[in-house]
């Protein structure tokens, strides 16, 4: 991944670059920054401006063997360590998910570790980063160059690690070997062991201009006014940049769904109310959660503009439009158990729950706490 590739962070790139100019690349560097910052973009950009054969003063070459390789992650000198679930026979470690995980980056590097592990589990699993894993860093560590000056490895989410994988890491980081550059990209440097983290130089990767993913979502052809509403509501995180542009148009319909649904809920109009119900349920389920999902968030940024905390209320302007005459109906006294009760019906869905049923009954429930 070349640093052109990296939406936006110019400070950033540029003290990389300085790094390498200079040499004075440290042997254990801690990327942290929240969602969506492209720290793990940085880490492969950074990687592969290490191993590039023909640099510039601004990026890597793109085109010599060594970027070639990094440009499918197959760099033999580039190791990766990420997030993985336990399997019913053994421990597992990073390599039994290599060939998905290349996948999952190629397709967006900006992923989060929800995004990955769902891909990889069928079930509601936990990813971590095992014991055996800290074997295999071992073992790889220990090996020459097979091509490049530096051996990299990038350990992804290491708040992940147990406690065994954790001490032996601190082990190779307070001994390190010769020409190898461990990068660690967190979201949580809190969650590591202090040890760790004492032995890494930290740099502190902030959230992306917004002008920046503006300008990315710009190239992606999306135009204004959903433009400027996403860029609004992504609030620096160009992840959730890339999920509102993909929901733009699920979205609006949603809305439309959710002004019907409380205006019927208001008046407790039965007669239009069940036909609205049946709209609902042939949506499917997938959608009845999408639906749902934005209903909770509407609703707790609509409470936000009750308690006069409007600057950190996220909405597109028809959302706003809506919310100054529709807010005072969410109060300190009702939010609990509308949050409460539309999480519930979200896993009931999920759970296979008759849909017309549960929508008239929340429906009935959501005109007494409305009246309230």
């Amino acid at each position: 991944m070349l640093f052109a590739d990296v939406i936006g962070q110019e400070q950033i790139k540029e003290r990389l670059r300085q790094t390498v100019r200079e040499g004075r690349i440290s042997h254990a560097q801690l990327f942290m920054g929240p969602e969506g910052c492209g720290k793990l973009a940085l880490a492969f950009a950074y990687a592969q401006y290490l191993q590039c054969e023909a640099r510039t003063p601004s990026d890597a070459c793109g085109k010599c063997p060594s970027c070639l390789k990094h440009a499918k992650f197959i760099h033999p000198d580039l190791h990766l360590v990420f997030p993985v679930v336990k399997t019913e026979t053994r421990s597992p470690v990073s390599d039994d998910f290599i060939k998905e995980f290349r996948t999952a980056i190629l397709e967006n590097p900006y992923l989060n570790l929800n995004t990955w592990i769902s891909s990889i589990a069928n079930e509601n699993k936990q990813g971590g980063i095992f014991e055996a894993e800290s074997n295999e860093i071992i073992r790889k560590i220990s090996l020459k160059s097979f091509e490049a000056e530096y051996k990299i490895m990038i350990i992804w989410m290491p708040e992940r690690m147990n406690t065994q994988c954790a001490n032996k890491l601190l082990k190779l980081l307070e001994e390190p070997p010769a020409k190898t550059v461990f990068i660690l990209v967190t979201e949580d440097a809190g969650s590591l062991l202090p040890t760790v983290v004492s032995r890494c130089q930290l740099l502190k990767i902030p959230p992306v201009a917004s002008a920046d993913i503006r300008t990315a979502l710009q190239k992606k052809g999306i135009q204004d006014p959903v433009l400027t509403e996403i860029t609004h509501l992504a609030n620096g995180n160009y992840l959730k940049a890339l999920i509102y542009a993909g929901q733009a148009q699920t979205d609006t319909l949603n809305f439309e769904y959710f002004t019907r649904w409380m205006r019927l809920c208001y008046k407790r109009d039965l007669v239009s109310l069940v036909p609205f119900i049946d709209e609902l349920h042939a949506l499917g389920r997938e959608k009845q959660k999408e639906f749902l999902s934005f209903c909770l968030r509407l609703i707790r940024e609509n409470f936000m503009l009750t308690a006069e905390t409007k600057e950190v209320a996220l909405m597109t302007p028809e959302e706003e439009s809506f919310s100054e005459k529709f807010h005072p109906f969410i109060n300190e006294k009702n939010i609990p158990f509308l949050s409460e009760e539309l999480s519930k019906a979200y896993f009931q869905i999920e759970n296979n729950a008759n849909a017309k049923i549960l929508f008239l009954s929340l429906s009935l429930q959501l005109h007494e706490w409305l009246k309230n």
